[in-house]
């Protein structure tokens, strides 16, 4: 057979070559019936997958809660902090509530600030910023941290942890202009400077008086030019500790630009 198809005894015949190779058959178009079926099955299809793809992430077992993380808790323990979550083992991870859980946990009187998110595929991760203790004071017979905002977020039986100054205002709290004033003193003074400080009082918010360790007195006065104040009151402690100066009862740095000691 030659490449056209014919056979020896075709081209003797004299057969022509488009009427001796056999003819193509040609694919029948679509009916509008069958576009209509393919189209209804792969509707059926998409339809299919987006209601198992639902059903994993609303009902699943295999994207739910299994854990719950706590990062960032240092005086609440993790199952504090989960408790007050309250996010059920086995809820899908897309019905977790992540906002009402976080505003659950701030509730807690130790934290700051708190983020609930979720960590696919299995867990649910609550980090938590927790206050952190700058002074204690009494009230009502008991004595309770306060953090720098002023605010009163738990209650010591024993020694305050270190670093934590004893306060006393006559009305302790986040609104009250001696509890800022004197928080302000005490957190405008460099660590070293604050170590020493054994006694913060403030009987309101121009009247802010310190007590060190040597039981020298600090009159502090308002909370303006606090930064100027902890300057003068380094640089003094400094010229006393070296015998430049010689050692005074009273440290008056109310005016920094006009210390008095005495």
């Amino acid at each position: 057979m030659s490449r056209s198809g014919l056979t020896t005894a075709d081209r003797e015949r004299g057969v022509p070559a488009e009427v001796a190779r056999p003819a193509r058959r040609r694919k029948r178009p679509d009916t509008p019936a069958q576009r209509r079926r393919r189209r209804v099955l792969r509707a059926a299809l998409a339809l299919a997958v987006v209601v198992a793809a639902w059903w994993a992430l609303w009902y699943s077992p295999l994207l739910a809660v299994r854990t719950v993380r706590v990062d960032g808790a240092a005086t609440l323990t993790p199952d504090q902090v989960r408790t007050a979550a309250g996010v059920p083992a086995g809820t899908p991870l897309l019905r977790v509530d992540v906002d009402a859980a976080a505003a659950r946990v701030a509730r807690l009187p130790q934290v700051a600030d708190v983020e609930v998110t979720r960590g696919w595929p299995r867990s649910v991760v609550v980090t938590v910023v927790e206050r952190r203790p700058v002074a204690v004071v009494e009230r009502a017979g008991t004595r309770a941290l306060v953090d720098a905002d002023g605010v009163l977020f738990d209650t010591v039986t024993g020694e305050p942890p270190a670093g934590v100054v004893p306060l006393d205002v006559a009305t302790p709290g986040a609104d009250d202009p001696a509890t800022r004033a004197a928080l302000g003193a005490l957190l405008s003074l460099p660590r070293e400077v604050r170590t020493e400080v054994t006694g913060a009082r403030a009987s309101g918010a121009e009247d802010v008086t310190l007590t060190l360790t040597d039981g020298r007195t600090v009159v502090w006065g308002g909370p303006e030019e606090a930064a100027d104040k902890a300057a003068a009151l380094v640089a003094l402690l400094g010229q006393v500790a070296s015998g430049a100066l010689d050692p005074a009862a009273t440290i008056d740095v109310s005016a920094p630009g006009a210390v008095v000691l005495r």
